[in-house]
């Protein structure tokens, strides 16, 4: 454990191989974002469950590489300058790993700058008001007898589908013809809606063509089928 030995996280996780990227994370939208973008960059890795249903994200350790107590986080062995580096945030991993490889990122510095645009459309949007929704829709639905909170969520999730239905018009993926991060980090956000809260027909999801055949073919790629089993849970 040479390389990783200054950071906590890998004695309670021990990396079987140090040279290797190592994950921390648990298969929820967020988790899963950076499994399938390791998956399609092929970088060697090694994947640790944080089980978020045992507060593994909460110990000392994980919150010594990532402070706000949130999966996913990672450690690259091979960081700036061939030192190792922690990080935490998922958006913030899918942009090192794109800039590390000078893949599934555009290269045009306008380009660029769409596509990061589009990722903090995710992080600051997409994520926070799809995870309300899911809260209140699924999770709390017992709990509560005001309809404003599920109601509310409901219309913000409907508002951002549709500004994504907008910007998906005569595109293949975000960007255009190019498969970035910005896919990645969208698409598990609209498959939870869909699969995991069962709130697809409660947003008009099947009204929005470009939305629903976008996040087919992001299911399809071999990358996202492996990564979104990534860590694997123990049954």
């Amino acid at each position: 454990m040479t390389a990783l030995k200054s950071f906590p996280i890998a004695g309670r996780w021990k990396p079987s191989d140090d040279s290797k990227i190592q994950l921390y994370s648990f298969p929820t939208p967020n988790g899963v974002k950076v499994s399938i973008a390791l998956e399609e960059l092929g970088l060697p890795y090694e994947a640790h469950l944080a089980h978020i249903g045992k507060d593994d994200q909460k110990t000392p350790e994980f919150l010594s590489l990532s402070p706000n107590g949130k999966i996913p986080a990672i450690i690259d062995p091979d960081g700036p300058g061939g030192q190792p580096i922690g990080i935490f945030e998922s958006g913030a991993i899918l942009l090192y790993l794109a800039d590390k490889t000078g893949k599934l990122i555009p290269a045009d510095p306008a380009a660029r700058l769409e596509c990061i645009q589009w990722l903090f459309f995710q992080m600051a949007s997409v994520g926070p008001m799809f995870g309300q929704l899911g809260h209140f829709y699924k999770f709390a639905a017992d709990k509560i007898s005001d309809p404003y909170p599920t109601e509310r969520y409901m219309n913000e999730t409907k508002r951002l589908l549709g500004v994504l239905e907008g910007r998906l018009t005569g595109r293949q993926w975000i960007m255009g013809d190019e498969y970035t991060i910005a896919d990645i980090a969208i698409f598990p956000w609209v498959r939870t809606v869909r699969d995991f809260y069962e709130a697809g027909e409660a947003v008009g999801l099947g009204d929005l063509s470009n939305v629903t055949g976008w996040l087919e073919r992001c299911l399809e790629r071999p990358a996202s089928q492996k990564g979104m089993k990534i860590p694997e849970i123990p049954q």
